[in-house]
């Protein structure tokens, strides 16, 4: 099967073309040359690679609200062995939900972040009684490592968190232990991403060889945020953003214009609905951390650290598919261009996670793509204007 979208615009992951012709033929997308089976009329419209959310959590129904929102790939930052299983399954046998990959399990030091909140009660409203392994000394470390490659994992996650943003006392990873971990995981081969949330926990993490940050630190002002960013340019090092994360867990109501816009609305489950104005407790920030958060973003994008848009949804908030499009409003609330933004959760994060086959629009590239309508690279909300979704040359489209 061959469609061509005929004079489109196209965002290809790192730029703009004002009009072009592409073509998906099965699973990739194609050259011109040939003929086509269906025709799709591009005009007004925008194609974007399919998006990928940089940091997840995954669980039942969690990877299909995905790709309802054109979100084609999510990058899970800790999950529970048989849940993970199970998503995976669902990844690999359906074109009805996202592609997935992921860390499995953090490695965090016995009762650290985040036992807390892994409690008796929400593991049972995940399906499942299995705890979180922790380490405790450079014997445990490498075992970590070795039982999370076991498990498949795509890239290893670590904790440097010791709660002190929001008032908890949390034993915390030391210095030396989250190096020993870091070795070992790229002595398999595997980028390494730390769990932090302020600046001293971020330059820990990236002194111990972290290849980059699960969060934006939350505890650096405006006046601080340039000296910070200029630290952190000194590694060759990236930083998910999770603005939207941060927001939930410290009270924000902005997350709930998601519920005003009726472009998303109309998409979003009951389930998801229901985790706006959730209470959140026992969890690390600074109760300025979408203030200095953002002023970090703006800092590290003028310092050239690499930014990518990652949300940290969960089954709980925020939501999947749907936080990815508030999240990069919040980017260019933050200062950034609306095509910084829409790299950010395309190319850049294909690029520094190795995946070479998506995140692009080019000839050979799997078919991941999220047709809009209007111009999202002047006015970013319109990646909310969802027309047609592909996720591996599948097209899903809304019903109507």
């Amino acid at each position: 099967m061959r469609t061509l979208i005929r004079g489109v615009r196209v965002f290809d992951g790192e730029r703009t073309v004002p009009e072009a012709d592409v073509v998906i033929d099965g699973d990739h997308i194609g050259t011109a040359a040939g003929a086509v089976d269906a025709v799709i009329d591009g005009a007004g419209k925008t194609l974007l690679p399919g998006l990928i959310d940089a940091h997840t959590h995954a669980f039942e129904g969690d990877l299909a609200e995905a790709l309802t929102f054109g979100v084609t790939t999510e990058l899970d930052m800790n999950n529970l062995p048989p849940v993970l299983a199970a998503q995976r399954r669902q990844a690999a046998e359906r074109d009805d939900v996202a592609d997935l990959r992921s860390s499995s399990m953090i490695a965090t030091a016995p009762n650290g972040h985040p036992t807390q909140i892994m409690t008796a009660d929400l593991l049972k409203a995940l399906g499942t009684d299995r705890t979180l392994d922790t380490v405790a000394d450079p014997g445990e470390a490498k075992a970590f490592v070795e039982a999370r490659l076991a498990e498949g994992v795509d890239y290893l996650k670590i904790a440097i968190d010791d709660g002190g943003s929001s008032g908890l006392r949390l034993p915390a990873l030391s210095p030396e232990l989250a190096a020993v971990l870091v070795e070992a995981g790229h002595a398999a081969g595997l980028r390494v991403i730390a769990h932090t949330v302020t600046a001293r926990e971020a330059l820990i993490a990236l002194d111990a060889g972290a290849d980059g940050l699960a969060h934006l630190y939350s505890d650096v002002n405006e006046e601080q945020a340039e000296e910070t960013a200029a630290r952190i340019a000194s590694y060759d090092a990236f930083v998910i953003s999770t603005i939207t994360y941060i927001e939930a867990v410290t009270g924000d109501p902005n997350g709930r214009e998601l519920l005003r816009d009726p472009r998303i609305a109309a998409r979003m489950s009951d389930r998801s609905k229901a985790t706006f104005g959730r209470e959140w407790a026992d969890i690390p920030m600074h109760s300025q951390g979408v203030m200095n958060a953002s002023h970090a973003a703006a800092a590290l994008r003028r310092a050239g650290v690499p930014v990518l848009a990652g949300t940290d949804c969960t089954p709980f908030g925020p939501v999947h598919g749907a936080g990815l499009h508030h999240e990069l409003l919040l980017l260019t609330e933050a200062g950034w261009t609306p095509e910084q933004a829409l790299a950010a959760a395309t190319g850049t994060t294909a690029r520094l996670f190795g995946l070479t086959d998506r995140g692009r629009i080019a000839p050979g590239l799997r078919a991941d793509l999220l047709l809009v309508n209007g111009d999202p690279t002047t006015d970013i909300t319109a990646t909310r204007a969802i027309e047609e979704v592909w996720r591996g040359g599948v097209r899903r489209r809304w019903a109507d």
